[in-house]
């Protein structure tokens, strides 16, 4: 019954769909257009982890076979959602040893938090937490969600960000690292990795793929896990 009335109230959560806007404002002067494009797909610092793919931007929680891959922006309140109904099955799948979560912290809402560019900043606080220590990770996105601001806001300041990475377990280190926005190019670079969803003219989040094939929200996610996940990885 809870996992009907989930189902049901979830029937329009994935049709809102964020689309994001265009990553990279165009410049009169050709040079210039040229420059920002270039600036915007260069990855900057790389967060070099056992746990972190510098080519996809993935965040590798669990070493299981199949994979679940989700592309978020932890200002996304749908991506948040999503967490609520399908973090669970996901950990459990995790913590079996049947897949390996692979979490894409990425940036479409940065327009959405007063100039602050919190999408961005929160995005690259999670790679300071895996370059830290990766086991912490889990622990820092979920209490990101717990913490998660309305859009529209100015979202977290740095400190705060800091104190929720060291509540989950990190080291003082991740301070400076936070604050000195030492992944920001790294986060903006992997967002224009992240796959289209079918159909879709856009980046969205969240963006789910099971498996490598990447699910369309309106269609293949009810709110049913075990349907929507489950079913597909074991297909």
């Amino acid at each position: 019954m809870m996992m009907a009335a989930a189902a049901r109230k979830s029937t329009n959560w994935f049709a809102i769909g964020v689309t994001a806007a265009a990553l990279v404002i165009v410049l009169i002067v050709g040079g210039v257009v040229w420059f920002a494009n270039s600036q915007a797909s260069s990855p900057g610092t790389l967060p070099e982890s056992s746990a972190v793919n510098t080519e996809t931007g993935a965040i590798a929680v669990g070493t299981g076979e199949k994979t679940v891959d989700t592309y978020v922006d932890f200002m996304c309140p749908i991506c948040n959602q999503f967490e609520q109904s399908y973090g669970p099955t996901l950990d459990e799948l995790v913590q079996s040893g049947e897949i390996t979560l692979n979490i894409h912290p990425i940036s479409i809402l940065d327009r959405q938090s007063q100039g602050t560019e919190y999408s961005t900043r929160s995005a690259a606080a999670a790679y300071c937490v895996a370059v830290d220590d990766p086991a912490n990770v889990q622990a820092f996105v979920k209490a990101l969600y717990a913490q998660q601001p309305s859009e529209g806001t100015a979202g977290l300041d740095d400190v705060t960000l800091a104190s929720i990475a060291t509540s989950a377990g990190a080291s003082d280190a991740v301070s400076s690292c936070i604050s000195d926005g030492t992944y920001t190019r790294f986060v903006t670079a992997m967002t224009q990795k992240t796959p289209l969803q079918p159909n879709a003219s856009g980046i969205a989040t969240p963006t789910i793929a099971v498996d490598g094939t990447v699910l369309q929200n309106q269609t293949d996610l009810s709110g049913d896990p075990t349907k929507d996940i489950v079913e597909r990885l074991n297909g």
